[in-house]
């Protein structure tokens, strides 16, 4: 507890105003109002009769262990913050941070820019738990590195273990795959050193970090590549249940799918994942497959975390009026 609340020390310049109140209301009406948009219009690319037909194709074994993986990873997701928020020195149990966590990833998964929308919904939450901006803003960027640590782990563990497999999915010889291998592994190994060794902030511009402990640095890539490794598994049942794929190429092409969704910035990665992976399994009939897996891993979640976080905000209204209609006493007593 000492060594994350020392480790936290995400600066932000004097002199900024407070926001409005009436900005986050009007945030949360902007999530949910463009995450029914976008499930809408996903769901519109595909007619009833595909989906059914997808859904019927697949096995309930691999179905069922498809969901099993997601769930499991949007698990792995609440680590994320709930370390987060060790870093930031305001621990909360882990209730609060892996509800906070699914709501905003469920959507920001979708929407695109993650760090934007996720990161409003992380806001709406933790400013109720009683984190300030800048606090807040330690967890978004905590979660940004381990998202980066995760992949780059996963990246190394693939491309120095499977070489060959990852040189016959991209045509790169082998010693080029090896290299990238080795430079994942480099850039992991540089985070912990810094995390180990750092006893000054890093500063940008304005804005000045401090690094987390090694402990908490090595759980950060633990807990990330864990992450994405069950995010594969997920990938890789969806795909089986439609054509014979093994696990490592569909966490080869998960992994180099990513690196496109990453730059494009494209909602959900639509049309990115279906191309990457299509592109890198020409002899497979995935498409069925990696309709499931967006329907498991993006959808549902969706449809499920919108729901979620329109209902706690609907009861966080609610308990602010009753608040305010008992008065200072009333409040008093709801915070003890």
């Amino acid at each position: 507890m000492a060594e994350a609340a020392s480790d936290a020390r995400l600066e932000k310049p004097a002199g900024r105003p407070h926001p409005p109140r009436w900005l986050g209301p009007l945030v949360a009406v902007a999530v949910l109002t463009l995450a029914a948009a976008l499930l809408l219009r996903t769901l519109g690319n595909y007619s009833a009769a595909r989906l059914a037909a997808s859904i019927e194709a697949a096995s309930l074994a691999r179905l069922g262990a498809a969901a099993l993986f997601a769930a499991l990873s949007y698990l792995c997701l609440g680590l994320f913050d709930w370390l987060a928020l060790r870093y930031a020195g305001r621990p909360q149990p882990w209730r609060r941070a892996a509800l906070a966590s699914f709501c905003a990833l469920s959507i920001g998964h979708n929407l695109g820019f993650a760090a934007l929308s996720s990161g409003a919904v992380r806001y709406r939450f933790y400013s109720r738990f009683g984190l300030s901006a800048g606090e807040v803003a330690r967890v978004i960027v905590f979660c940004g590195a381990t998202v980066g640590l995760g992949l780059l782990g996963l990246a190394a563990l693939v491309f120095l273990g499977r070489p060959g497999l990852v040189s016959s999915l991209t045509g790169l010889p082998e010693p080029a795959v090896l290299g990238l291998g080795a430079g994942c592994a480099a850039l992991v190994c540089a985070y912990l050193a810094l995390a180990a060794l750092a006893r000054r902030p890093l500063r940008l511009r304005a804005w000045s970090l401090r690094m987390p402990g090694f402990r908490l640095a090595l759980a950060q890539l633990s807990v990330g590549t864990l992450n994405f490794a069950l995010v594969a598994a997920c990938l890789h049942q969806a795909l089986s249940a439609v054509a014979t794929v093994s696990y490592p190429q569909a966490t080869a092409a998960y992994l180099l799918a990513n690196a496109g969704i990453l730059v494009s910035h494209v909602p959900g990665g639509i049309g990115v994942l279906e191309a990457v992976v299509t592109f890198l399994l020409p002899n497979a009939d995935i498409i069925a497959g990696l309709l499931l897996f967006r329907l498991v891993y993006y959808l549902v979640p969706l449809a499920l975390g919108g729901a979620t976080f329109a209902l706690t905000e609907i009861l966080a209204r609610r308990a602010r009026r009753l608040s305010a209609s008992a008065g200072p006493a009333g409040a008093a007593r709801r915070r003890a």
